[in-house]
């Protein structure tokens, strides 16, 4: 396909600058005058080291500028898969709008960030386009795109109707795309690619029909697949007992569909999967369900899976473990260990040793959970049957939306403290489809309200709550609960007061110290940076990017 004209502003930031890419030493590294990968950093802590803005003098803090993003196709860079696709002229809005959820990728003094079937990259000191880049879509469900990933001159973006793209990164220009999944079994993409080496890790996503999870590894040079990783076993493999038979663990589901951490030294990948299929409804699939609702870690280079954990067996509720899985060189039992701790959908805080999965706590985050029937020697929830959905209706506590959700959490090593938005909401379940083998989603959720909203602070080496700060709440829970967050050896904590307001938090108190109103919530994890000797704050809201600085 041929692409039309390039929206690139030349006299904003020399080519030579573009043209530098990505030094892969800093993927490695805390982030500091750049932000090269999804978390920051590849431990998922989304902690910065940088202090210029403090808790002193964050109330200074002031708007540098606002980026709302051209959705027009006409003067981008335009790719796609031709007579298919809807037409030139159309809409994005009209799949699903625009919110970003992505985290812009901070690299040589640009911004490169996402929206479904848009790519753009914009001056981070101005906040003014460079280039923009649209996907002509066959369409898929358009719920959000968490962002690009890197690799030297190059970027790669995943579109709703399941293609992996790469651009080159001076110019927007389309490099190639391939298929990864069928848009006809109602996959879709949303995560960001993490690169790791030579090796582009990506996850889908769908659970409308009963259709395979995997997590694959594909070429930066040429797209093609290196090794794909099943989330279910396949017929006489370990975990294959936990299925009643081979169609139900083919077809279980699972979707990686939210970014992973790494950890170099174990050359090990870490990430969550998704929920089994059927959704909600568990008749056909008797057992544990392996390998969905689990913390999995695997070898990048070979794709093989090194351990997992499984937080929530047989789930019957949506509550996948997709939340991200952050890396915590801590102290246990008075012995250096190297931790992986997640804040579940489920409402339990677990903490794990990530060189082997052996596990050491399990907490809950909130006390509204009525859905378990204790908690078992291998520190799992207990299934509880009598809170599956029925014909006449099921209450339980929380929601599909769970405890928390995708939005990034955050763990700062100076306060030792985890930072995550939680939400208490409860559901009606009605059991849809009655058939012995349901498909799909085999239920029906009706919500009854929401009854808390809170930005919580967890100590890692206990699971106990330091500090809990309630957050605004709306009849139908559409406002506070998940927030991405952002900490800093400033001592601040970035997230949202649920009310529309990007709000900077004392980190050891929870005490607020800074706000701007917005007009919406904070809708991706907020991102610090260095540039020309400044700190500044980058955070997107409804369909905005905004960037914070201290007055000169």
């Amino acid at each position: 396909m041929k692409a039309v004209a390039l929206s690139l502003g030349t006299g904003l930031l020399p080519l030579a600058l573009l043209a530098q890419g990505l030094d892969p030493s800093l993927l490695a590294k805390p982030p500091v005058d750049a932000w090269p990968t999804h978390h920051g950093d590849y431990s998922g802590r989304r902690f910065s080291s940088l202090k210029e803005i403090n808790t002193t003098n964050v109330k200074n803090l002031t708007l540098a500028w606002i980026n709302r993003p051209n959705t027009s196709p006409g003067g981008a860079v335009v790719g796609g898969e031709g007579p298919e696709a809807p037409p030139a002229g159309a809409n994005p809005s009209a799949f699903g709008g625009l919110t970003i959820k992505s985290t812009p990728l901070l690299v040589n003094g640009v911004l490169y960030f996402t929206a479904p079937d848009h790519v753009w990259a914009v001056d981070a000191r101005t906040g003014r386009e460079v280039w923009h880049y649209f996907w002509r879509t066959k369409g898929g469900i358009h719920i959000g795109n968490r962002g690009v990933g890197m690799y030297g001159d190059w970027l790669y973006f995943l579109t709703p109707d399941n293609y992996f793209v790469s651009l080159e990164a001076a110019t927007g220009k389309e490099r190639w795309h391939k298929e990864i999944a069928s848009i006809k079994r109602e996959y879709f993409s949303t995560a960001a690619p993490i690169i790791v080496r030579n090796h582009v890790i990506l996850g889908v996503g769908g659970d409308s029909l009963d259709v395979p999870g995997y997590l694959e590894s594909r070429d930066p040079e040429t797209g093609e697949v290196q090794w794909r990783w099943y989330t279910t076993p396949r017929a006489g493999e370990p975990g294959s007992e936990t299925w009643p038979d081979e169609y139900s663990s083919a077809h279980g589901g699972g979707m990686p569909w939210v970014p992973g951490t790494y950890d170099p030294e174990l050359n090990l990948y870490y990430f969550g999967t998704g929920n089994p299929n059927p959704v909600l409804a568990g008749q056909s699939r008797g057992g544990d369900n392996l390998w969905t609702c689990s913390i999995v870690a695997i070898n990048v280079d070979t794709g093989k899976m090194a351990w997992y954990y499984q937080a929530t067996p047989h789930d019957t509720h949506d509550w996948d473990a997709a939340q991200v899985p952050i890396l915590i060189d801590g102290v246990v039992d008075g012995k250096p260990r190297k931790l992986i701790a997640q804040a579940n959908r489920n409402g339990f805080f677990f903490l794990l040793d990530r060189t082997n999965g052996k596990h050491l706590l399990t907490a809950p985050m909130v006390g509204s959970l009525n859905w378990h029937k204790g908690i078992n020697a291998k520190g799992q929830p207990i299934w509880n049957p009598a809170k599956d959905a029925s014909v006449s209706g099921t209450l339980v506590w929380p929601t599909t939306d769970g405890v928390t959700n995708w939005p990034p959490p955050s763990f700062s090593p100076d306060t030792g403290l985890f930072y995550v938005g939680t939400h208490e909401a409860v559901s009606v379940f009605y059991l849809t489809d009655t058939d012995p083998r349901p498909q799909g989603w085999g239920a029906a959720e009706r919500r009854v309200g929401t009854f808390a909203s809170s930005l919580k602070a967890i100590d890692y080496k206990t699971g106990k709550v330091r500090w809990s700060r309630p957050l605004a709440t709306t009849a139908g829970g559409a406002a506070g609960g998940p927030m991405g967050l952002l900490s800093t050896a400033g001592g601040l904590l970035f997230g949202n007061d649920g009310a529309g307001s990007f709000v900077a938090y004392d980190a050891a108190t929870g005490k607020p110290l800074w706000h701007a109103g917005l007009g919406a919530n904070t809708s991706n994890g907020p991102q610090t940076f260095l540039l020309d000797g400044k700190q500044y704050v980058v955070v997107g809201a409804g369909d905005s990017l905004f960037a914070f600085t201290l007055p000169q």
